[in-house]
């Protein structure tokens, strides 16, 4: 009688974990198809049979997605305490304070920026194989003064640990050294050797093409993003930051509408959600006089995220 009790009671485990794995796999198709609502719906109305670390996750890059950082990171943490052996999970909080610790006053930001440190630490220590969490902890060193644990070296020490995992990637941390010393030179040096041991990856253009912007050479920065259109795309998000690029620099607007289209034909992903791709091509459509065009564009960003605001707000600019 306890052999078959257990035995029910293992069938029982068996099935709620096919079934949370099931939600998971579910939602973390909608999340990357940029169905932000159905995701967070299909997440929370499994919270009480489903509340596992991954589909906690999911709903934490949800609200991430949203810019909903509370949310985020409730979520986020639950993840982390529910399994806290997972490199990614920890990446992710990381990730979710350093928005928020963009946002807070100084004070605020002082905290916030030790929590960061030691998510993206602990994430590189849970799998130091891991390129993003060591790249997402490099620009962390870059970026934070030595008082909240950064530092040139700190982020060097990180460029050669990636230089062994993917040699091309290790200079982008060189550039970016090299920009935070105004050394142009250098830096643009850098950004093309990513570009040709990447052997001309999208990723890679868009990286220059950034760095041309804020160097204010916005012809040199149109090339930059044609080669970006011609190249291997092994990240199509990059099609969505290009477009945002020359939407903010206030050129070639059509060119930026067809990175757009091409974008969501090819299938949009996880980086950059539909809804926000929609409401990107609006704006861009709005700019060129098709305000019937961007009012359909704004539409679909809210059928995909309903509190998406600044979507409604635009919808409103146009129809009335």
């Amino acid at each position: 009688m306890i052999a078959r009790a257990a035995k029910v009671f293992l069938a029982l485990l068996t099935l709620m974990a096919t079934l949370s794995a099931s939600v998971a796999d579910s939602a973390k198709g909608m999340l990357a198809a940029g169905r932000i609502d159905e995701a967070i719906a299909e997440l929370n109305s499994r919270r009480s049979s489903a509340a596992d670390a991954e589909s906690s996750n999911l709903l934490c890059r949800a609200y991430f997605a949203l810019e909903d950082w509370n949310r985020a990171e409730s979520s986020c943490r639950k993840a982390v305490a529910l399994d806290p052996g997972n490199s990614r999970f920890h990446l992710w909080l990381g990730r979710v304070y350093g928005e928020k610790a963009d946002r807070a006053n100084f004070l605020a930001a002082a905290v916030l920026a030790g929590k960061v440190r030691e998510e993206f630490e602990r994430a590189v220590e849970l799998d130091p194989k891991d390129v993003d969490a060591r790249l997402d902890l490099a620009e962390f060193y870059l970026a934070a003064p030595a008082v909240v644990g950064g530092g040139e070296q700190k982020a060097r020490e990180q460029a050669q640990y990636i230089a062994t995992l993917n040699p091309a990637r290790e200079h982008w941390v060189y550039a970016r050294i090299a920009e935070q010393k105004k050394d142009a030179v250098t830096a643009e040096r850098e950004y093309r050797q990513y570009i040709d041991l990447s052997q001309s990856d999208a990723e890679a253009w868009l990286n220059l093409a950034l760095f041309l912007r804020r160097q204010k050479r916005f012809g040199e920065m149109e090339q930059a993003l044609v080669k970006l259109s011609q190249s291997l795309m092994s990240k199509p998000d990059v099609l969505v930051e290009a477009a945002e690029m020359l939407y903010r620099a206030g050129r070639k607007y059509p060119f930026a509408t067809e990175l757009l289209h091409r974008y969501l034909a090819s299938g949009p992903v996880e980086a950059a959600p539909a809804f926000k791709a929609r409401y990107l091509l609006g704006l861009l459509l709005e700019k060129q006089g098709d305000r019937a065009g961007a009012a359909d564009e704004y539409r679909a960003s809210l059928s995909l995220a309903r509190n998406f605001g600044t979507a409604q707000q635009a919808l409103n600019r146009v129809t009335h």
